[in-house]
């Protein structure tokens, strides 16, 4: 779990993957809110579809990002070709992990954590050296491209989810969770009583994306997740 600072909020993300449609709204609303390019391969959260094989292989495509849907069937041959038995969608996005080795790496504190505990990227101090990109275990940072849409105006910089950190200051969701249909997406403060994640948790068996990678991610998930398992 992240730190708790008496105080301060504890922002919770809760991904469910027992909701999730793979439709792309999550996708198109926060390249919308926040700049993103719309080039195929740079994303601040895309969706994952994983198919669950009769020998348990897992096979993972996410066309684009998952940002026009899902078609009917894969990419890889492979999985053409596999007996499926299962199969579920699976929305990524920055773990906000709380040991994060993206602000350990940054050589110019570039990279760094609010008082909130959400990790951001400052543009003006960033040098586009890619150690944060390549220290991240869930390939979810990159370097924004040249062209007529970016973030912070500045190419080559380093960029990420932030959960739509300029909405949730002021008291609103960040644009993925505010756009699902089905609410596959949740957020919002755990450390008050009245919030509605309280609602969303009560009851519900969570996991982490990849615990063993040590970082102590932040993001919980309701449902099967990567390795195509239930959570514990």
């Amino acid at each position: 779990d992240a730190p708790v600072v008496a105080g301060r909020p504890q922002w919770t993300y809760v991904a469910d993957t027992t909701r999730c449609i793979g439709c792309g709204l999550c996708v198109v609303a926060c390249k919308e809110e926040n700049g993103v390019t719309e080039e195929a391969g740079f994303a601040r959260t895309w969706i994952e579809r994983h198919l669950v094989a009769v020998d348990g292989r897992v096979y993972i495509d996410s066309p684009e990002g998952g940002i026009h849907g899902f078609p009917a069937e894969p990419a890889s041959a492979d999985a053409r070709n596999a007996s499926i038995v299962d199969a579920f969608f699976e929305p990524r996005l920055c773990m906000q992990c709380a040991d994060s080795p993206c602000t350990e790496v940054c050589p110019v504190a570039a990279t760094y954590r609010t008082a909130e505990g959400v990790v951001l990227v400052d543009a003006n101090r960033c040098i586009g050296c890619g150690y944060c990109v390549v220290s991240c275990p869930y390939g979810a940072r990159y370097l924004v491209p040249a062209g007529e849409r970016s973030p912070s105006g500045v190419a080559g910089v380093a960029d990420k989810c932030t959960w739509c950190y300029h909405r949730i200051v002021a008291g609103s969701l960040p644009a993925c969770v505010e756009v699902c249909p089905t609410g596959a997406r949740s957020f919002g403060d755990r450390a008050d009583p009245a919030s509605s994640i309280h609602a969303v948790l009560e009851g519900q068996t969570t996991s982490l994306l990849h615990p063993e990678f040590g970082t102590r991610p932040v993001v919980l998930y309701i449902g099967r997740t990567t390795d195509g398992k239930e959570p514990a």
